[in-house]
């Protein structure tokens, strides 16, 4: 029997503590359900993780959120970018959300998280570009 080569479009999952905080300090964009954190990395297909913190509620809904963005990162698999690492935060308002919503913040968010910056050097009010001190 020979050995398969892994799929590079199979999505790997994020076990290792490490690998949730390196995708913390990077890219993230969120909706009102969910947050997603997005990394490069050398490994071949993308890596799902998925978090749910205590504050949101008791075990069995922190499962449920859970098992609805597993779901939803099923039905947008094609959408994931290989070489990258991508963690899901979820929020109590995923319980709520149709799933259809669902699948269609998490397609956005992906968009957004790889789009590139916009050159455009925004001061803290957010108001645009500094003008030089004359």
């Amino acid at each position: 029997m020979t050995a398969m080569a892994p799929n590079p479009d199979a999505l790997r999952r994020l076990t290792k503590r490490s690998q949730f905080q390196r995708t913390a300090r990077s890219n993230r964009a969120r909706c009102s359900a969910f947050g997603l954190q997005v990394i490069a990395t050398p490994m071949l297909g993308p890596g799902i993780g998925f978090t749910v913190t205590k504050t949101v509620g008791n075990a069995p809904e922190r499962n449920r959120i859970k098992r609805r963005l597993r779901a939803a990162v099923t039905a947008c698999a094609r959408d994931f970018v290989p070489a990258h690492d991508y963690v899901l935060v979820g929020r109590r308002e995923a319980l709520s959300e149709p799933f259809a919503k669902l699948v269609v913040d998490l397609g956005a968010l992906i968009v957004r998280v790889h789009a590139p910056r916009s050159t455009d050097q925004r001061n803290s009010s957010g108001r645009g570009p500094r003008k030089p001190k004359q």
